[in-house]
């Protein structure tokens, strides 16, 4: 009988990233409740040493999916892996980060195990024995209760929205599972890394953004100076993208990604809705703007009415100020 809670954990450069950890602690809290374990996937090659820490962060067994066809992520072997991962540990629920990777995976994973899906979750329960999720639609204006009616329930968490797991210097039984596959349909020819020190924008903790009113591309190496005294990512509205002034991998939005930092702070974003869709969970959100109609400042916790290139500059050297105390 299926029992328990099975962790698909992400990582990258050789560590784990934060979503897998917060998964983990999401897992723990759940997997008593589903009557059973928490156990995590792991896949990619060269990959073992890894799972040493997900039983540090509270997972109890390691299924390990460790071959050379898994060096880079793809659509078809990963969820082929996730499918062999999950009938080998037979869990009640299946989670996944509602990442850039997790979004691709997730439904191409159910599809495989034959289950449904509640994707993008920013919150999760166990109630009379089943799992409701809760998860926002209608870009963000209200929130749906989903409740899994096929075994096992699987549901993708939004970043950001729980504490990750702290080690807790546990270890995890390694078992070794055969995904039975030996090429995959893509091929990943380059891979662009993010420039050195830069936080990736869906696990970002403090975001800056820059919309229309930024004027240039090269205008947003006044927010790129910001975020490097505060250590934050650097977004953009789609806007800004289509202009021209940033990349689309940049770009916060119902078009792009989907964020949920502490902090939020917007310069020259007008606000339309579908920026709004990717940005509006955040904790803190501050607007810069000087047009003071800007639908924007409905929505900010705090909104500062004036030109964004006085405000910027004032800005960062207030925060080394504060950062250097």
């Amino acid at each position: 009988m299926a029992s328990g809670v099975l962790v698909i954990a992400e990582h990258r450069d050789g560590k784990l990233r934060k979503i897998s950890l917060e998964l983990l602690n999401v897992g723990k809290k759940l997997a008593g409740s589903l009557g059973g374990s928490l156990s995590a996937c792991l896949i990619g090659k060269g990959v073992e040493g890894l799972a040493a820490e997900l039983g540090k962060f509270g997972a109890q067994k390691v299924f390990l999916c460790d071959a050379p066809v898994f060096d880079t992520y793809s659509s078809d072997g990963f969820a082929a892996a996730v499918a062999a991962a999950a009938k080998s540990a037979d869990p009640a629920l299946i989670l996944l980060g509602a990442s850039s990777q997790g979004k691709d995976l997730a439904p191409r994973a159910a599809a495989k195990i034959g289950t449904g899906l509640s994707s993008d979750c920013v919150d999760i329960a166990v109630e009379g024995g089943k799992v409701v999720c809760k998860r926002p639609v209608y870009s963000g204006k209200c929130f749906a209760k989903t409740i899994a009616v096929s075994s096992p329930a699987m549901a993708s968490i939004r970043p950001n929205v729980f504490p990750a797991a702290e080690a807790s210097g546990g270890s995890a039984e390694v078992v070794k599972v055969d995904a039975g596959v030996s090429a995959v349909k893509s091929k990943v020819k380059e891979v662009k890394a993010m420039g050195a020190g830069r936080v990736d924008l869906t696990e970002a903790d403090r975001i800056v953004s820059g919309g229309r009113g930024m004027k240039a591309r090269e205008n947003f190496k006044i927010l790129e100076d910001l975020a490097d005294v505060i250590k934050a990512a650097v977004g953009a509205s789609r806007a800004a993208v289509d202009a021209g002034y940033a990349d689309v991998s940049n770009q916060v939005g119902q078009t792009g990604k989907v964020v949920n930092p502490t902090l939020y702070i917007a310069f020259g974003i007008s606000g339309a809705i579908q920026h709004l869709a990717g940005m509006r969970t955040s904790k803190v959100i501050v607007a810069v703007n000087k047009d003071p109609e800007a639908p924007i400042f409905q929505k900010a916790d705090y909104g500062i009415v004036d030109d964004l290139f006085k405000v910027v500059p004032v800005m960062t050297e207030e925060m080394k100020k504060m950062l250097a105390e």
